[in-house]
């Protein structure tokens, strides 16, 4: 497969080259809770899913609006957070579909080693877990979410990072920032085959029935 340009830049005003461009796949496959479906920068879906709407919309442009907007969370339980010595400390977040399926990025170029994985990135400094969470879903996956629980807090390499379990409430898939060159909607079965790297492993193992 040839390159590609991802039709969003990074935050340095850059063109993304995609040096293995993903594939979307049949239309049909959104509507069928068996299947993987898959969308590219820009690409075709339906007008919505499981009742709600796909639609670009309009984002906090800095820290603090994501600070309001996850003021605005549902309230639930959550253990405090530790942080890792000599770790970065991230939020990361499995958004969940109604139909049993969960969304998935797959970061442009397999960075970091992820040809898939679930948005995460680094908490700034001030900022909440649950904001981090929200604003990185929403940079990676193009959706709107809101947090509906805890799932787990996990020590990678070089960050530990708490992750959240969310529902979709609006946002398009297709209109995935740069750090994403696709985003899949997947059964849960399947997670284990499409998120190869082990530093996922625990939240399979959380979300695929035993």
């Amino acid at each position: 497969m040839t390159s590609a340009i991802h039709p969003k830049k990074n935050e340095y005003g850059q063109p993304v080259s995609l040096s293995a461009p993903s594939a979307p796949t049949a239309p049909g496959s959104w509507l069928d809770p068996l299947q993987t479906a898959t969308v590219v920068p820009g690409g075709a879906l339906p007008a919505s899913l499981n009742g709600i709407a796909f639609q670009p919309c309009e984002a906090p442009v800095d820290d603090a609006g994501w600070s309001a907007a996850a003021g605005d969370e549902p309230l639930f339980d959550e253990p405090g957070f530790e942080p890792a010595p000599g770790k970065r400390v991230a939020a990361g977040v499995v958004i969940e579909e109604p139909d049993g399926r969960v969304w998935v990025v797959h970061p442009s170029n397999a960075f970091g080693g992820y040809p898939a994985t679930f948005p995460k990135g680094t908490r700034d400094p001030g900022m909440s877990l649950r904001a981090t969470a929200i604003r990185e879903a929403w940079e990676e996956s193009g959706l709107r979410v809101v947090l509906t629980g805890f799932l787990a807090d996990l020590v990678r390499s070089q960050s530990k990072t708490r992750y959240y379990r969310a529902r979709r409430v609006g946002g398009c898939p297709a209109d995935m920032g740069w750090e994403s060159q696709a985003v899949s909607l997947v059964p849960r079965t399947q997670l284990g085959e499409l998120l190869a790297n082990p530093n996922d492993a625990p939240l399979v193992a959380l979300l695929v029935p035993g």
